[in-house]
């Protein structure tokens, strides 16, 4: 009888899910929160001791004055209707590009991506260059009673200019995953194009379509660089509460700046969670896990 040969031993399967690329759980996240804690829990926490220094009717006061809540209006409203024309036409330039073919599609594409890589303040200067009395527009709309720059309008149109990638973006991927097949059911069954929209379409990228609205907003509302060379800076009419909070600064109000900049950071937080629960609310529509 010839002898049976046993193959040398491998690692074991034990072994194999003992090897990990990364450091073990422990050590990967204490590195992960002293990172997140050096970066980010540590500056804004300074911004929040700062504002103690103010006693609760100073920090309401420094929050609901006059001049502070005219900003407020300026931003937030502002925000909120460029916003709302992003979630517009971000929805219909996400529908050209992923529903047609035509030449320059991927430059279209590209251009779409060009408020996220330009700096805020030559948008600001370009559209002040553009959109003023002189500017190749601004110019023939002078005529016509219609004023752009150095007005709220003017601050609308430059938040909607940094704030249509982020519909775009977030639309695009949801449209391009959409089932085909229950638009053609639909068709099949006598449905009208806008009904097949509405029900078949629509309520598979609303989730999608409500995030880059919100991630839209919350952009806006802290924007400075590209709003403040249109804006016209007069308070109580177009004077926005980031450049308020410079103001503060150059006074050398630093808990009154740190107040401000604290509503805006709370804002800022209850929009995060917004937007992560409208992205838990799209992963299980799409029967993801959660």
């Amino acid at each position: 009888m010839g002898a049976v040969v046993t193959p040398p031993a491998g690692p074991s399967a034990s072994g194999r899910r003992g090897r990990r690329v990364l450091p073990g759980f422990n050590l990967t996240l204490g590195l992960t929160l002293f990172y997140l804690g050096l970066l980010v829990l540590l500056p804004l926490s300074a911004l929040f001791i700062k504002s103690f220094a103010l006693t609760w009717p100073q920090f309401v006061t420094a929050v609901s004055s006059p001049r502070v809540l005219a900003a407020y209006r300026v931003t937030f409203g502002s925000s909120l209707i460029a916003a709302v024309i992003n979630l517009v036409f971000g929805l219909l330039v996400a529908w050209v590009l992923v529903r047609y073919r035509f030449p320059g599609k991927r430059i279209l594409d590209a251009l779409v991506d060009l408020p996220f890589a330009l700096p805020t303040a030559v948008a600001g200067i370009s559209l002040a260059a553009l959109l003023g009395p002189n500017g190749w527009i601004g110019q023939h709309l002078v005529p016509l009673g219609i004023k752009l720059a150095y007005t709220p309008a003017g601050i609308v149109v430059a938040l909607t200019f940094i704030g249509l990638p982020f519909v775009v973006r977030t639309v695009q991927p949801v449209l391009e995953d959409a089932e085909k097949e229950l638009e053609e059911a639909a068709a099949s069954l006598g449905a009208t194009p806008f009904q097949i929209f509405r029900k078949v379409i629509l309520p598979s990228i609303a989730p999608a379509l409500l995030t880059g609205f919100a991630m839209a907003f919350a952009r806006a509302v802290g924007e400075y660089g590209s709003v403040v060379f249109i804006a016209g800076n007069m308070p109580m009419v177009s004077e926005i509460t980031p450049l308020l909070i410079l103001v503060k600064l150059e006074q050398f109000d630093y808990a009154g700046a740190a107040a401000l900049a604290s509503v805006l950071l709370a804002t800022s937080f209850l929009l995060l969670l917004a937007i992560n629960g409208l992205q838990f609310w799209q992963r299980r529509l799409l029967g993801g896990r959660p």
